[in-house]
């Protein structure tokens, strides 16, 4: 394969690639290196954390928990569960950083856009991330039914609150629009009768789905021309058969994985094969073998999100990072927090990264994380408390990358400044850019790999 190619293909299934690896993998053709990259990722690694003080949580629901213990107990307990979700931040950001099923954890990053939810409990948080993460490579329908079943995602949408006398339609709504067909492929009697089907859906104390037969529509209902006794999986398995679902599904992962522009010649040929049976590995690895994802005009031409931006830079030269909060102040100021989605439909990606405060701080993240160098931190929002001590300072040195400068050079003495660029630069360099480089070309070589993820083509994959 093509260095480009390679590059292209790792950017897209994961994170970047280094010099290194890139020279052991030009030795296998298209087949082996993609084979490869669905071996490693065949592993389900879920995240685990000591949530052992939380054994409370899953005996006893929050509001029987405030009525034995108290407000004051209660609400020390969902100020701590709250903390550990922004733990849960910490170490999902350190596994897409690290792990060696590099493709699951791209997958996971993608379908937490798709199947948009946000919880405080932690317990119910990890085990909503860890659906998406076991479930990411697999049968679609059924990740569908595993998603609709998590504590998260009943709260998130109100479905636990949806029963048969009183239908709540948020969950059905946002299953139809955001998580299957679109806007335009069903009416608004079909949003009724699904939230009918999804009655009495709800979970125990310790996370279990429970179905409460007494709050549950056993009446008949249609939904899409389907009529009979449906019930919330019988609605889920109508959606599949509609050739839109799969239609759907397939834009999303065209403009994540391909390219923002759409080929529609393209997106019918994924759209035939995924309709077939809804296996999301076989479609991924379709796409990762097709010659025209190699196309020149896919190569390059997608905006980092703020995870891939930073997790890429750690690929090439492994910082440390000595405080949590200052992971989650840089995600923050990017617009990406991991589990704070900004609403139920998520990020919209691509030029929506980039404004002008918000590129002028990703040219200097590479400095920042690499050259122990000062930001401004001028923003307030969400974290504010986490970061009192850093706003009552006019600048913040992050000093997370002791340990950088060591690395490169134990590392990268062998590597040319050529081969460094062409790792880390797909698109083709504006004029400013190759003159401005130039006059970097005398620096050392870390520095000179600083200042290649500082230009505004680093900023594109």
């Amino acid at each position: 394969m093509k260095d480009r190619h390679l590059i292209h293909l790792h950017w897209r299934s994961g994170f970047g690639i280094t010099p290194f690896f890139l020279k052991s993998a030009k030795l296998l053709n298209k087949t082996k290196n993609v084979n490869s990259i669905f071996e490693i990722s065949k592993q389900i690694e879920p995240i685990q954390l000591d949530l052992s003080e939380f054994d409370k949580f899953l005996k006893t629901p929050y509001k029987k928990y405030k009525e034995i213990h108290g407000d004051e107990a209660a609400t020390k307990l969902r100020q701590k569960s709250q903390r550990m979700v922004r733990q849960l931040n910490f170490e999902w950001l350190k596994k897409i950083a690290s792990t060696e099923c590099v493709l699951r954890e791209k997958m996971t990053l993608f379908w937490a856009n798709v199947f948009v939810c946000r919880d405080n409990h932690i317990l119910h948080a990890i085990q909503f991330n860890n659906t998406l993460r076991t479930h990411a490579l697999g049968d679609f329908g059924a990740f569908v039914k595993a998603v609709a079943r998590t504590p998260s995602m009943l709260k998130y949408l109100n479905n636990n609150r949806n029963v048969k006398l009183k239908p709540n339609e948020n969950f059905a709504r946002e299953l139809l629009e955001l998580f299957t067909l679109g806007l335009g492929n069903y009416s608004e009697q079909d949003i009724k009768e699904a939230a009918r089907a999804f009655t009495g859906w709800n979970f125990k104390a310790n996370g279990d789905f429970i179905l409460r037969a007494n709050k549950h529509d056993q009446n008949s209902k249609t939904f899409l021309g389907i009529t009979g006794n449906l019930d919330g999986d019988d609605v889920v398995d109508i959606i599949l058969k509609q050739r839109q679902c799969a239609e759907f599904i397939c834009r999303k992962i065209y403009t994540y994985f391909v390219n923002p522009n759409i080929d529609a010649s393209h997106l019918e040929e994924l759209t035939d094969l995924f309709y077939k049976d809804y296996n999301i590995k076989k479609l991924m690895r379709h796409l990762f073998m097709s010659d025209w994802f190699y196309n020149e005009n896919n190569i390059g031409v997608k905006i980092k999100s703020p995870v891939e931006l930073m997790v890429g830079i750690h690929k090439i030269v492994p910082s440390v990072f000595r405080k949590q909060r200052q992971v989650t102040y840089l995600q923050k100021m990017m617009g990406q927090i991991l589990l704070y989605p900004v609403n139920v439909s998520g990020w919209k990606g691509d030029r929506y990264w980039i404004d002008s405060n918000s590129l002028m701080f990703r040219l200097k993240l590479p400095s920042v994380l690499l050259n122990n160098a000062n930001i401004s931190l001028n923003s307030k929002g969400e974290f504010e408390d986490d970061f009192s001590d850093f706003y009552n300072q006019k600048n913040q040195n992050f000093k997370v990358s002791d340990q950088a400068r060591t690395y490169f050079e134990t590392h990268y003495s062998k590597i040319t400044k050529q081969e460094l660029k062409a790792v880390l630069v797909l698109p083709k360099l504006d004029q400013d850019t190759k003159e401005m480089l130039k006059i970097y070309q005398n620096q050392n070589a870390y520095q000179y790999c600083i200042q290649l993820m500082s230009i505004p083509e680093y900023q594109l994959c």
